[in-house]
């Protein structure tokens, strides 16, 4: 790596919700400038107006602050660069685009969209079912490389619409270094000659990356590798506006691949397989149409982090648990694949049950309470921390609280009674009621320990054996064979609602024996 102080950017489209893949581009990002003591920059590419997606900027802000990765220069944070959306710099665009006119790299083209249709109707073949605007095409069409000098200053003073396309050339090899990939080669007949500023005067992906990244003095640009193929535009554009002792280094990141055949992961495959692809939940203000996000199924930041970090990147070792410090101190390009990474989201789901029975129980309740009081639930913090300790073991996602939780914060409303009686008797009817009376000498929030050993006592002095009483007992706090150890339960609890529960139980065996025996 040069000397250049570092500064990486992520700079997203605002047009839709933000896909994994966007997701761990940030956390690459991150890492490598946390690493190197650099500063990771947001910058929001809203050039195409026509896919500018009202709230989507918003949805990507609060990503990054609920993944924990927010930017040191944004636009809600400015900085020394500012403005951090192309839309507000687009004055900046014209003079570069002019610039490379005048050097002879770029040219202005007055095609329609009837006539480039045209083209495309009449120059398309077997061979070519999609023709390109390249060096070949561009000899056929309205441009100023085509038109008298006259003819094309007479166009720009009717204010003609126009594009300004890069001049490609016919048969160049471009060489680049891709951090991840090693040498690159293109041959540059094979690219066509991309626009670079629109008729509405904005500029495209391919001038704007290029003129920001220079003016904001970016050092590293890491990207998906799907935009692999406008390498060579791009490394043309630094060297033709005389830039190119301050390219930065190129990373092109392996894709996240659907977990069954080949190919990107897509939305589209985590509705079919019954997963979220996306940070957060989304609804697409154009269409309506929702799509759920891994924070409301219930994942940790940490855990969702540690688990895109792993797509792709390893650190030599058999470790795959690291809190982000760690992945700060240990995170190099040279670890990152080249090939995709095949998402799976049971793996996903046990990086987040790490991650949750390794969390304390008073974090726990706080992220529970909103999901608690969307039941109606509202229950002390305090409360909700015992509980979570008992059953975090069992949970994978967030959301799966309420179903191992539920007997906590209402009586159960159904009975397994099938599992009781026909085993139930006087004997034990009798144990029970024997045993309500004694809990009113233990604390009202006994122990476990206590209450199992005034259980046992009273077990032993009636002669019966304590594992055929267990189950009654739980089934009469929770309702099924389900839970956390029984004593437990009763402990958190506390006796007045355990003494309920017994008398409820007690109860309801009664009628189902009378009834089974009727």
């Amino acid at each position: 790596m040069n000397n250049r102080k570092v500064r990486v950017r992520f700079a997203p489209s605002p047009t839709g919700g933000l896909h994994l893949g966007g997701v761990r581009t940030v956390l690459f990002n991150y890492l490598f400038a946390k690493h190197h003591k650099g500063e990771f920059v947001l910058r929001i590419e809203d050039t195409d107006q026509t896919r500018y997606v009202a709230g989507a900027e918003e949805y990507i802000n609060e990503c990054l602050r609920w993944c924990g990765l927010e930017p040191d220069e944004s636009p809600s944070k400015g900085g020394p660069y500012a403005p951090y959306r192309q839309s507000e710099r687009k004055a900046l665009y014209r003079q570069y685009a002019e610039q490379l006119v005048a050097s002879g790299h770029a040219y202005y083209a007055f095609d329609t969209p009837e006539e480039l249709e045209d083209m495309r109707v009449r120059l398309k073949t077997t061979e070519n079912p999609a023709p390109q605007y390249n060096h070949i095409v561009r000899e056929q069409m309205k441009n100023s490389l085509t038109l008298q000098d006259s003819e094309v200053q007479a166009l720009l003073a009717k204010n003609t619409p126009h594009v300004i396309r890069i001049k490609m050339p016919e048969n160049d090899t471009l060489t680049f270094t891709d951090m991840i990939r090693g040498e690159v080669s293109f041959n540059t007949g094979m690219v066509d000659d991309k626009v670079l500023l629109k008729a509405d005067g904005m500029p495209t992906y391919h001038l704007a990356v290029v003129v920001d990244d220079y003016l904001m003095k970016i050092s590293h640009a890491f990207r998906g590798e799907e935009w692999l193929p406008s390498a060579p535009v791009h490394i043309l554009l630094w060297k033709h506006l005389g830039w190119e002792s301050e390219m930065p280094e190129w990373a092109h990141l392996p894709l996240i691949l659907k977990p069954d055949g080949n190919g990107k992961l897509s939305k589209r495959d985590g509705d079919r397989l019954g997963f979220p692809v996306y940070a957060m939940n989304w609804t697409d203000p154009r269409s309506n149409e929702f799509t759920k996000g891994f924070r409301e199924l219930g994942f940790l930041p940490e855990a969702f982090v540690n688990m895109l970090v792993m797509l792709g990147w390893n650190d030599g070792t058999e470790q795959e648990i690291f809190s982000i410090e760690e992945l700060i101190a240990k995170f190099s390009m040279d670890r990152v694949h080249k090939a995709g990474a095949k998402f799976d989201f049971e793996k996903a789901k046990w990086f987040n049950h790490q991650y949750i029975h390794h969390k304390d129980n008073e974090s726990l309740a706080a992220l529970l309470q909103p999901m608690l009081a969307e039941k109606d639930v509202h229950a002390g913090l305090e409360f909700v921390a015992q509980v979570a300790g008992l059953v975090k073991e069992r949970l994978y996602v967030l959301s799966e609280f309420w179903e191992h939780s539920f007997f906590f914060f209402e009586r159960p409303k159904t009975y397994d009674t099938g599992a009781v009686v026909p085993k139930w008797n006087e004997a034990k009817e009798k144990f029970f009621t024997t045993w309500l009376p004694k809990l009113d000498k233990l604390p009202k929030q006994p122990g476990a320990a206590e209450l199992e050993a005034s259980f046992k006592e009273l077990a032993a002095e009636m002669q019966i054996k304590v594992g055929e009483l267990q189950l009654p007992f739980r089934i009469m706090l929770t309702g099924g064979k389900f839970g956390p150890p029984v004593f437990d339960i009763a402990s958190t609890l506390g006796v007045t609602e355990t003494q309920k529960r017994i008398a409820i139980g007690v109860d309801t065996y009664r009628k189902a024996a009378d009834t089974t025996n009727a």
